[in-house]
Parts: structure tokens; sequence; C-alpha cells
């Protein structure tokens, strides 16, 4: 009888535990520990200067603390809203894969805003066409003169490129690029087999339209602090008068390009962005500007291996 009280003892004690515990956490009490750390903060804050505000506050007239902390409330508060509140200079872009080119200038009514955008945009480091050819004479000569004088114009500097193109194959181009002002591009390497260079196209003016060429490899690790080895500039200042677009070019050395290689990718630019070659290329332009998950590189290789 005595062994069997012990085991039964024995049960009930171990059932017992459960219920402790339970409530125990029932009666349990949380503090905010945040609260309590601040408040003992404050508090050891102003036990450590508790003289100095209390000469202070003789300073001021006031027999206590307390009542110079009434006096300073407000400003008090204002200090800690300023600090709080955020910085009022521009913020910090967000890293994106590819960054976007700046929005297009809105038109004017003002016949005199071109010519303003214009000065504004040389001032800024960006040459227009004035800054290669007296406008108000060119505009008079006919445009295979026009032509000539361009190509005469770069013909000593052996890194630059320079064209000239209709204006309504211009026009096609700038549509497309200014929907999709994106683009990847295969440059064939005998060795590697093609190596893909990533464009972005701007509108810094009306009567100007740039491309920036950089390898994607580069790209992708550096961001907007890639230097391009290639820049494109589309003169458009005569494409009303005389239908022609003038184009300017001029590839950097050192950088893994040729003049050559520079001229192939411009070339391939055009006819992407031209439809030049049928619908399937400018479709590509648009897949890839808009993400599609269907775009493939593999076409973009065998559509560049067809431009000859």
């Amino acid at each position: 009888m005595l062994t069997q009280r012990v085991c039964t003892l024995n049960c009930l004690s171990r059932r017992s535990v459960p219920r402790l515990r339970f409530s125990q956490r029932r009666w349990a009490q949380v503090h905010d520990v945040r609260f309590l750390v601040t408040h003992q903060q404050t508090n050891n804050v102003t036990e450590k200067y508790r003289e100095k505000l209390q000469k202070k506050a003789w300073e001021e007239g006031l027999s206590s603390v307390d009542e110079l902390k009434t006096a300073y409330k407000e400003k008090i508060q204002a200090e800690k809203t300023k600090a709080a509140a955020p910085p009022s200079g521009p913020s910090q872009k967000q890293t994106l894969p590819f960054s976007p080119p700046p929005p297009p200038p809105s038109t004017s009514s003002n016949p005199s805003a071109p010519q303003q955008a214009s000065s504004k945009t040389q001032s800024a480091g960006l040459k227009t066409l004035s800054s290669y050819l007296d406008i108000t004479k060119t505009v008079d000569l006919p445009q295979q003169e026009i032509e000539y004088i361009w190509r005469l114009r770069h013909a000593s500097n052996s890194s630059t490129l320079c064209a000239t193109i209709p204006a309504s194959s211009y026009n096609a181009i700038e549509s497309t690029a200014r929907r999709f002002p994106q683009f990847i591009l295969p440059l064939p390497r005998p060795s590697t087999g093609a190596e893909i260079h990533f464009l972005q196209w701007a509108f810094p003016s009306p009567e100007t339209a740039t491309v920036l060429f950089t390898h994607l490899a580069e790209y992708k690790l550096r961001g907007e602090y890639s230097q391009p080895h290639t820049t494109v500039t589309w003169h458009t200042e005569l494409k009303d008068a005389k239908g022609l677009v003038l184009m300017r070019g001029e590839v950097v050395g050192g950088r893994g390009v040729s003049v050559e290689e520079g001229k192939w990718l411009v070339m391939c630019l055009q006819r992407f962005y031209g439809g030049g070659g049928g619908e399937i290329r400018r479709g590509l332009v648009e897949s890839f500007g808009r993400g599609d998950e269907n775009f493939k590189v593999e076409d973009l290789v065998e559509e560049a291996e067809k431009i000859v």
C-alpha cells in the first residue's frame, strides 16, 4: 500500500507541473524595454547636468529645473522635430539594372524657345550643329553639297564617325527611340563569337539626340558610372528645311572598340530602330524595352548577322 501511494503522489506531482507553468505564463507581465532604457537614460542625463541646469534656471530668473524645462518646452520640441525631418536635398536614386534616360523636354509655342534651349545645352558642354557649321549659310546650299561639306568637316579626325540620313528615316528611328530608349547590340568577335553592348538614347534639346554605347559587362558592374566607348549625336536643325539629319560620333581610344566596330554598332542601331529588314528587328527592340521574357539574345545575334 505504501508503495502504491508513493507512485500515486509521484504521478500527481508530475501532472501538476504544466498547470503551474500555465499559471506563470498567464500572470506574466511584459515591459517595454525600450521605454525603460530611454526613460532611464533621460533621468541619467538630467541628474548628470542638474547643477548646470539649476544654475541656468537661476540665471533665467527661475527657481527650479522643472520650471526651466517648461520654459524651454516649445524650443526643445522644435529642435526634435527639425532633427527628425528628412533632408531637403535631392533623394538618392534607386539602383536599377538600366537607368532610364532623362525625359524629353516639353515643347513650347514660343518660336525662340529652341534657340534658348540650344544655347543652354551648348553652354552645358553639348555641341550643337552651329559649333560645326554656319547654319544660316548652309541652309541655302543644295543637299548634296551639305553632305559633302559635312564629311569633309570630319575627314581629318580618324576617331570620328559622321553620316547624313534622310529626315524620313530619322523620324522612324526617333519614334522608336523615344518609346524604347535602351537596347543591346552584338558586336562580332572572331574569338568569342559576339560581344554584347548596351546603348542608351537621350534627348537633351529639341534639335539634338545622343546615343551612348557601353560594354554591357561594364554597365552591369558600374551602372551610371560606366564609361561609354562610343558617343553619337544627331543634329536635326536642317531636318525641316533640307530634309536631312546630320550625325556625328566619336570612338574613345583604349576602351576596347575600334572605329570600324563603332561604325558597325551605329549601322546596327539604324537597322533595328529604323525597321530596315522587316519588323522582326524592331520587334526585338520593343520586346527588350518591355522586358519581355521571350526576348532571346540568340535571335538578336541571328538578325545582326544578316546585316551586311
